[in-house]
């Protein structure tokens, strides 16, 4: 129960600790939520028929979350997290923006949970009698949902493994009963379906809300293994502890979608699928899954806050991270349209992320997984570039974040690639591919490959 004092500096063998199986309750337990059951009624509101629905849910899966099985492999290697990682591709200095990125994205996700935390508290109040809810009531039941939220990730890395292992099996046992409940109602005959565009757009959103978007906290909790982990188990153990939670919980959410039509509204409309005295129980459920998500969120964006170069301590990142959380979810609670705004900023968020993804894991390969830890922190070291910045990453990022942005269909915009192709989004593809073929055509020389201990 120590409050954990290191933020992302590097981890010593003599503290290393845990198995890589861990990583399959973490990862289990941080994506069994009600977040995850959402997405699935989402891509059925695109126009999909529940079969094509789960080829995309598969597919997109299946391409994603391997993401975050290979950003787990530095951890063990290096010992500190995944964006400190990045500093081998960017310099020290051009990692602090990507890290800022990484930072916002992770405020955004975590704003989103409180939101619907306070409104499933709200629900869960109403059920119980208490209406006509008030302002006060409203920013009162916020300041409790913070001050729950903060005794994880404030305690830090022992405490978020060892809490997401026990979520992990009461969360499998209710989705469980919520699948037997809802099973008999699903209409998976059903007829229509949408274009081949519109699929593509359904497996860009599974994968963004998915392992793409899970791939920059890789190492933050891999980094605590022994350096002689097997790699194998690593990467399996995190890429499967998402991966099945994400593709069961998806098609929950496609066949709930099938009998209700406002199922992407997760407090007042999937309960329809659901008989009346289920409905308490998914409350506190869909309550719980969502504390748990935004404890693994918001352990990761204080360690990208000191990636970001903002000199924190972990602790103090954690609590201003969760201050301004508050302030975001005090806004859209009393804002009918904020939802919509905070979900197309962060679809357009999520731009940086396949170019970043893909100028990391070329980077990875190019060094064959091994990296000069300590010089990852020091002045003038192996990775310094020029001015602390390498513009071989850099440069590439920017072209990868442009062609991401040619071929995005977005509630936002449309790319004029996308137009051209009736609508289609292949903007993770575009963004990932050019990234990293940029990155290696730009930096021709050598890579130093420090040699084992």
């Amino acid at each position: 129960m120590a409050v954990e004092q290191r933020g992302i500096e590097l981890v010593s063998p003599s503290e290393r600790y845990g198995r890589p199986r861990d990583l399959l309750f973490l990862w289990s337990g941080t994506t069994l939520g009600i977040f995850t059951l959402v997405y699935g009624t989402v891509v059925v509101s695109l126009g999909l028929s529940f079969p094509q629905a789960v080829l995309a849910i598969v597919i997109g899966n299946l391409l994603a979350f391997p993401l975050v099985g290979l950003t787990s492999l530095q951890g063990p290697a290096v010992g500190t997290s995944t964006m400190a990682v990045s500093r081998a591709a960017f310099g020290p200095k051009g990692a602090r923006v990507l890290s800022f990125f990484g930072w916002i994205n992770m405020v955004g996700f975590e704003a989103g949970g409180m939101v619907l935390i306070t409104f499933a508290s709200l629900a869960l109040l109403d059920q119980a009698g208490v209406t006509g809810q008030s302002a006060g009531l409203k920013i009162a039941v916020i300041v409790v949902a913070a001050l729950i939220q903060l005794v994880l990730p404030l305690i830090g890395h022992a405490a978020v493994m060892k809490a997401q292992k026990y979520f992990t099996w009461v969360f499998v046992a209710m989705f469980a009963v919520m699948g037997v409940l809802i099973g008999p109602k699903v209409q998976v005959a059903s007829s229509g379906g949408a274009d081949f565009a519109t699929f593509t757009i359904a497996v860009a959103l599974v994968m963004s809300a998915g392992g793409l978007s899970w791939a920059p906290l890789g190492s933050d909790y891999s980094r605590y293994l022994p350096a002689s982990s097997s790699k194998k188990a690593v990467f399996g153990y995190a890429m499967f502890g998402g991966l099945v939670p994400y593709i069961l919980l998806m098609t929950l959410g496609a066949a709930v979608a099938t009998v209700v039509k406002d199922a992407s509204d997760p407090i007042s409309g999937l309960p329809g699928a659901l008989p009346s005295w289920f409905v308490v129980p998914y409350l506190l459920l869909a309550i719980v899954t969502l504390f748990a998500v935004n404890t693994t969120d918001l352990y990761s964006s204080g360690l990208n806050l000191q990636a970001s170069g903002i000199k924190l301590s972990r602790s103090v990142a954690v609590v201003l991270d969760l201050v301004i959380c508050v302030a975001i979810t005090c806004v859209a609670v009393f804002s009918d349209s904020f939802n919509t705004m905070l979900n197309t900023f962060l679809g357009l968020l999520i731009l940086w992320l396949a170019p970043w993804a893909g100028i990391y894991l070329t980077d990875w390969l190019r060094r064959r997984g091994r990296y000069d830890a300590e010089g990852l922190f020091s002045d003038g070291g192996p990775y310094h570039g020029s001015g602390g910045i390498r513009w071989t990453g850099i440069i590439a990022q920017v072209a990868g974040m442009i062609a991401a942005a040619l071929w995005i269909n977005s509630t936002a915009f449309t790319g004029p690639l996308s137009e051209i192709t009736g609508g289609s989004d292949f903007s993770i593809f575009a963004g990932f591919l050019v990234a990293g073929l940029v990155y290696v055509a730009l930096d021709r020389r050598p890579v130093p490959v420090p040699v084992p201990a």
